[in-house]
């Protein structure tokens, strides 16, 4: 980072509960047991998927496995700081999971390497070993081979 960059505080996080319902609790379990899921809408998948559409709110169809990688659609650098996802400067990145819509927001880790991120990056989810039913269970996305 150099003197001229601008930076501020944060904190990602969703500070509140809620029923998680058949959609997104079934892709609250493919994340426990490594396996993605989007939904069917009249657009294409939807990932993550959603209980309605966003742009109809008409209501979604049936569940689909999709593929654990994507490509980055838009990113920022940042710093590591504790309790990030990996223990080095990495990126804040949407991804577009392979033959979905949407994009998923995760974690980018290209070694520390900003050079190594770039728009149209393609990327593969790291999953950790053990895993519990949520977003963190992808431990972030990885440079595809």
């Amino acid at each position: 980072m150099t003197a001229d960059s601008l930076s501020a505080p944060y904190t990602v996080e969703f500070p509140f509960e809620r029923t998680v319902g058949p959609k997104i609790g079934t892709f609250l379990g493919g994340l426990r047991d490594g396996q993605l899921y989007g939904v069917r809408t009249a657009r294409g998948v939807l990932c993550p998927p959603l209980e309605f559409e966003p742009e109809t709110g008409a209501e979604t169809g049936e569940l689909v496995p999709v593929a654990d990688t994507g490509t980055v659609t838009s990113w920022t650098w940042v710093p590591s700081r504790s309790g990030d996802p990996v223990p080095h400067d990495f990126a804040w990145a949407l991804i577009a999971i392979d033959g979905t819509i949407g994009a998923l927001f995760h974690a980018v880790d290209v070694g520390g390497d900003s050079d190594r991120v770039a728009t149209g990056l393609r990327v593969r989810a790291r999953w950790r070993a053990e895993r519990v039913g949520q977003l963190s269970d992808i431990e972030c996305f990885e440079v595809a081979p």
